[in-house]
């Protein structure tokens, strides 16, 4: 991995823990983590992309590992959390960006090309349904079932005990090769920093709030990459009709991509 340098950044009155590398005056391409991840996740993304000669920043979401974590439901709805990475591309000096995203970076990635496009380069959506998609996903019943932990974090303290108390036994459920015993120490590590456990959790709480991003249509360049073996959202559901009406999108399967495994060396270097 290329040097990595740290970085805390006050933006949208929330400070923001980011990794950066790459040349500094290289194109800037910024990488959204999911849940229940951090920074970390796109470790074996940063190097490929560094020596590509892109400037690289990866930050921590609020509420996730070192950021920031403001109290309550509402300070982790979608339009809040867009309005975060849009003001993190113009506190770096940038007038847009690349955006990659995966699950809820994906999430918010959306939600910036549709409100914000004027900030995003060229977006790259991995395993994550686009607004409408989603709505549409919701109205079926066995999507339901698929989507079962949804229903789990609208409940009181119970979810945060349970991330706390069996999460790295979560991460070895999913996929036990994609991640080592250091992996698993470090993610526990990042979800018991103080308040970051009902922050992510959070993130579903105020998930209902999705459906109101209003507008449909992405009209930057965007690629959509799917796992074929995600678990929870079935690739043709959420990538078929997602509102890319403009010619400027492409949508690509891998394999494999359960939930919450660390992008794949087949994304490595896009």
């Amino acid at each position: 991995m290329p040097e990595l340098t740290e970085h805390q950044v006050v933006v949208n009155g929330v400070r923001l823990h980011c990794v950066a590398a790459g040349p500094e005056d290289g194109p800037p391409v910024l990488l959204l983590h999911g849940f229940p991840e951090f920074w970390r996740a796109w470790e074996r993304q940063i190097g490929p992309l560094a020596r590509a000669g892109f400037r690289v920043v990866v930050p921590d979401l609020r509420g996730y590992n070192l950021s920031e974590k403001p109290p309550g439901v509402a300070a982790y709805r979608v339009s809040t959390l867009q309005k975060d990475v849009a003001a993190l591309i113009h506190a770096l000096g940038y007038r847009r960006s690349h955006v990659v995203g995966h699950d809820w970076g994906g999430i918010i990635a959306w939600a910036l090309a549709i409100r914000q496009p004027e900030v995003v380069d060229r977006l790259v959506i991995l395993n994550a349904p686009h607004p409408a998609a989603a709505r549409r996903m919701l109205r079926l019943p066995r999507q339901w079932l698929r989507s079962w932990y949804i229903f789990f974090f609208q409940l009181p303290w119970l979810p945060e005990h349970f991330l706390l108390r069996s999460g790295r036994k979560m991460l070895r459920g999913t996929n036990p090769a994609a991640y080592t015993p250091q992996d698993r120490k470090l993610y526990q590590r990042a979800w018991e920093q103080p308040g970051a456990a009902i922050a992510m959790i959070n993130y579903y709480r105020a998930l209902p709030r999705f459906g109101n991003v209003k507008g449909n249509e992405v009209r930057v360049p965007t690629l959509v990459l799917w796992g074929e073996r995600d678990m929870v959202l079935r690739a043709l559901q959420t990538v078929g009709t997602t509102g890319l009406e403009s010619g400027k999108e492409s949508a690509e399967f891998i394999e494999p991509e359960p939930v919450w495994v660390p992008l794949p060396t087949r994304a490595e270097g896009r």
